[in-house]
């Protein structure tokens, strides 16, 4: 009996140096947990109450338990690099099947998909279209397209300009673009076409001769569009005329682009003092654009931006939680699948519920302890020691047994 029982000891601390060996070989895996091996002795129940003078019978290795505990955070450069900052994992697609994972080194593949380095894609709520909101019961592949910004065509330029009320008429009566005597002031925007190209939109005013009176002349590329608005200005030097300040251009672009029809809004223009300025000049058109960069936000927001100045969420980092992530089963490549022990996978967005925010440009380092490991790795080989001086002693026994026979 006191062999088997050795024996046992010896198996049990033989399985905990193992998982103390696995976790210093992995001290430095990204996203790795650390395990521990937890034992149960062995008892044999004994009839009529006699168990007050039963041994047990050894030790049993109950569980290689994994331990969740956060890793260090390390910075890096790669702004697909994603760390798990509270509990939750990052959910990848494998094959069909899904599995988590707390690795966030990723990485895109020849076809732009966010992948894994074992190229498992990651998975995202995808957008909503029209709204800025993300559809969490959905799950789809994040694919980064090298696809350019498509262009906006210009419809509105809003002017918020002041005109001098001391302006006397210029001195040539008809008004030309190429003939600065006849304006007193001008500005210019950039505007664009549906094709993205750009168009120099330039607004002339011209004062009249009578007090609070002008006239703007809107020129597209050189050429006057139309024969001028006429400007009204009250006593109290804010627009009267024309109502609500918007002045209509269109203008047709000479590259096969669609006719642009926009409006000019000078509600914002004033008629104070003696100078001229120009306090903001807008339009909401833009080019082409080219990709740029990825950003992501603590959220899990993925965001492509590009040349032009534009954004556009390509999704929302699907996050996972469970009720035991103890139970869950390991695959190696710091990847876990779930079981009916872990509870089914509690789909989230970061920041949300139980499950923590991400960090891109970042990377979860392994949570093993070198130190707390090189002790306990320590320990388990006294125990090991020890069972076989058990083994040792009880064959010393025998012998002697023997002996006297």
């Amino acid at each position: 009996m006191s062999f088997d029982i050795a024996l046992s000891g010896i198996s049990a601390a033989s399985t905990d140096l193992n998982t103390i060996s696995n976790n210093i070989a992995n001290a430095d895996t990204t996203g790795f947990k650390q395990s521990r091996a937890e034992f149960g002795d062995f008892f044999q129940n004994a009839a009529y109450n006699l168990q007050s003078t039963t041994t047990g019978t050894g030790v049993g290795v109950e569980t290689i338990a994994q331990q969740f505990s956060q890793g260090s955070v390390t910075n890096t450069s790669n702004p697909l690099d994603m760390a798990i900052s509270g509990q939750g994992f990052f959910t990848l697609k494998e094959n069909g099947a899904l599995v988590y994972t707390r690795n966030g080194a990723f990485t895109t593949d020849s076809n732009g998909y966010v992948v894994s380095a074992t190229g498992q894609r990651l998975q995202v709520f995808p957008p909503v279209a029209g709204t800025s909101t993300f559809s969490t019961g959905t799950l789809t592949d994040l694919q980064i397209s090298a696809a350019p910004n498509p262009p906006l065509a210009t419809s509105t330029i809003g002017a918020g300009i002041n005109l001098p009320a001391n302006a006397s008429a210029p001195a040539t009566a008809t008004f030309s673009p190429t003939d600065s005597t006849s304006y007193n002031q001008t500005t210019s925007v950039t505007t664009y076409d549906s094709l993205g190209a750009a168009h120099t939109t330039g607004l002339y005013f011209v004062a009249g001769a009578a007090p609070g009176s002008w006239t703007v002349h809107t020129v597209v590329d050189g050429a006057e569009q139309g024969t001028g608005t006429a400007l009204t200005f009250g006593t109290a030097g804010t627009l009267t005329a024309p109502a609500n300040g918007q002045v209509p251009l269109t203008f047709t672009p000479a590259n096969g682009a669609a006719v642009m029809n926009m409006t000019i809004d000078l509600g914002a223009a004033t008629e104070y003092g003696s100078t001229f300025s120009v306090n903001s000049l807008t339009q909401n058109g833009y080019t082409t654009g080219q990709l740029s960069g990825v950003s992501i936000g603590a959220n899990g927001v993925v965001t492509a931006n590009y040349t032009n100045g534009q954004t556009a969420a390509l999704g929302q980092v699907a996050m996972a939680n469970f009720a035991n992530p103890q139970g869950l089963q390991q695959l190696g490549n710091a990847t876990w699948s779930q079981t009916l022990a872990s509870g089914t996978a509690l789909a989230g967005a970061a920041g949300t519920s139980d499950i923590g925010v991400v960090q891109s440009g970042a990377l979860e380092s392994s949570n093993v302890d070198l130190t707390q490991q090189l002790v306990q790795m320590l320990s388990a080989q006294r125990n090991y020691q020890a069972n076989s001086q058990v083994i040792s002693t009880e064959d010393q026994n025998l012998q002697a047994i023997l002996h006297l026979q």
